[in-house]
Order: C-alpha cells, then structure tokens, then sequence
C-alpha cells in the first residue's frame, strides 16, 4: 500500500482561489491520477472538481490541508505546492 501525502499549505495566489485559477489549477491536476482533496473552514473539496473548488472560496493567506493519494501522489503535491 502506498502512503498519503498530507500536510498544510498557505494560499499565496495573489487573489486566492477564485473562477479562473480554479479552473487552472482543475485542468492541471486532471493529469494526476491521485486523489487530492483540500480540507478548508471544517470542509472537503474536490481539488478535481470545478464546482468543489469554487464552492470553497479559499482566500490569499488561508490555509488549508491537503491530502494526495494515489501513484502519482508524490509529482501532484510537489505541483500543488508550487501552484497555490
């Protein structure tokens, strides 16, 4: 079994997470095979998702956690990581 990748991030987006970096950053991780959540305000969001991730209004400066599971889990966090 391979292990989970979870830890926090701080949003640095100069705007957050709004429409189109959310859009961005969906498109992007589709590549991904892992499954990556974000946990945010008590809340779970589809980093895949579209709707999931408007939905979550993350804002410059919040944080939130990241789980990332998968094959793949390792190359998906490390883009997260460069990403938000």
């Amino acid at each position: 079994m391979i292990p989970l990748i979870e830890k926090e991030i701080t949003i640095t987006l100069e705007h957050g997470i709004h429409a189109r970096p959310a859009a961005d950053l969906v498109k992007s991780l589709s590549r991904f095979q892992s499954d990556i959540l974000f946990y945010h305000r008590g809340k779970e969001y589809n980093a895949k998702s579209i709707l999931s991730m408007m939905s979550a209004a993350i804002g410059k400066g919040q944080t939130i956690r990241v789980v990332v599971d998968g094959v793949d889990e390792e190359e998906a966090f490390t883009y997260l990581g460069k990403s938000l």
